[in-house]
């Protein structure tokens, strides 16, 4: 009875112990458990194939929900609140950034383990600064930097500039005046400076780069803003555009050939009363990609890009991890892989083309691309040159629906629908009505 005791006991020991074993393994391992699965929300299919990277390393599943852009904030804001179904790891696009920062949907990435500020050097200044919240933690990293130039068809430049060189056609566009004066003589050969008047919006953020709200809670109108409907009406005006809106199919036909105009502002094949060719496009960096690749297959190799009267950028994507996750340690793998690790990240920028916010790497890579797109040019060295000019500090939580008003009332001056000084009167009392709390310029 005893022996069969002492076996019984020993039994239930062993158990314990081989329990408490396989218990401290488990925790020591956290989630870096091969049973683990990953869950990470995106308004982008941009992270299909780093997430397959990330799957074969790690031996792990992950699980990629993509929502619509239009639709991404409505249902993402709802399950970071309850923590109900919530991702291990979201993204973030720029018009909504700001409004996520300072709320506690994402880990605070300058604490332990991640301390995160000390990577500061080793990224473009606004993109590391915009991941930001008000108090100066990190709550969001970004791999890219989107800042933007002109995308201009070199065969029309060498007709009607004499040079298709980018520095040279650079030079010229460098300035309004220059700008209108590049826009006449493409008139005068029946080509078209811009698809349309907005093509500017993202110069006069660029010329005198202020945020829209200050720390006084006062709405900034600078004078390039201000200036904006004077250069888009004269655009109008002088017929330098080819009443192309974008994202329109006519501003998308644009890019391969000829499209039918109507001087009347109507766009429309069959009411066409001209034809035009359109010179160039602002676009930023993924506008190469996901924009022209697509959509000028018959002009491609005829492209070149350079700058524009004022440095700018549009977009990008930031990706944090949600501070009630309980997949952190995996969490931070895949932000970690994803947004500076050089192996993983010089591969995707020479598989991708994108351009790096990741000064080691594009340190080390900016000199060896040559885009046959565009002819052959190195817009990655560009592109980066760009960056470095872009101001931080001037992004705001109002940054999407305020741009939005002053486009709309500039555009009802450019139709000649109200007077510039009824139209800014109508911007400064719907942004008012918008936002309350502001304090309209006198």
């Amino acid at each position: 009875m005893k022996k069969r005791f002492g076996l019984y006991f020993m039994l239930v020991l062993m158990l314990l112990i081989s329990a408490a074993c396989s218990s401290d393994t488990n925790a020591n391992s956290g989630s870096d458990s091969k049973d683990d699965v990953l869950k990470v929300w995106s308004f982008t299919d941009e992270l299909k194939e780093p997430i397959k990277t990330f799957e074969e390393r790690n031996g792990v599943k992950v699980e990629l929900t993509i929502v619509p852009i239009a639709d991404y904030p409505t249902k993402l804001k709802p399950v970071l609140e309850s923590g109900v179904g919530a991702p291990d790891v979201f993204t973030g696009e720029i018009a909504f950034l700001k409004q996520w920062t300072d709320r506690n949907y994402w880990e605070n990435l300058s604490e332990e383990p991640y301390n995160a500020d000390q990577l500061s050097d080793d990224y473009v200044d606004y993109v590391f600064d915009l991941g930001k919240d008000s108090e100066g933690n990190v709550k969001a990293l970004s791999w890219q930097t989107t800042p933007g130039g002109i995308f201009y068809r070199r065969s029309i430049a060498n007709e009607v500039l004499g040079t298709d060189d980018p520095n040279e056609v650079g030079e010229m566009m460098s300035s309004w005046d220059g700008v209108f004066e590049v826009g006449e003589k493409m008139k005068e050969k029946g080509y078209s400076l811009f698809p349309d008047e907005g093509a500017i919006r993202w110069f006069s953020k660029g010329e005198d780069p202020q945020p829209w709200v200050n720390e006084n809670d006062e709405l900034i109108m600078t004078d390039a803003k201000l200036n904006y409907f004077d250069h888009a009406k004269k655009l109008r005006d002088k017929e330098y555009t080819a009443f192309a809106p974008e994202w329109s199919p006519s501003w998308i036909e644009s890019m391969n050939g000829p499209i039918g105009i109507d001087k009347d502002g109507e766009e429309g094949e069959q009411e066409a009363t001209g034809e035009t060719e359109v010179f160039s496009y602002a676009l930023p960096t993924w506008g190469l990609h996901s924009v022209l690749k697509i959509n000028a297959e018959d002009t491609a190799g005829d492209w070149g890009v350079t700058n524009g009267p004022s440095p700018y950028f549009w977009g990008g994507t930031w990706l944090g991890i949600y501070s009630g996750s309980k997949n952190k340690d995996l969490a931070w793998d895949f932000v970690k892989m994803m947004t500076h690790e050089e192996e993983f990240l010089t591969d995707w920028a020479k598989e991708t083309g994108d351009v790096l916010s990741y000064l080691p790497v594009t340190e080390k890579i900016k000199d060896d691309f040559s885009e046959p797109f565009l002819d052959g040019q190195n817009n990655y060295t560009f592109f980066l040159e760009q960056a470095q000019k872009i101001e931080s500090g001037i992004v705001t939580k109002y940054d999407q629906q305020i741009d939005t008003l002053l486009g709309a009332q500039v555009l009802e001056y450019v139709d000649g629908k109200k007077t510039k000084e009824e139209a800014v009167n109508e911007f400064y009392k719907q942004v008012k009505n918008a936002y309350p709390e502001l304090k309209m310029p006198q």
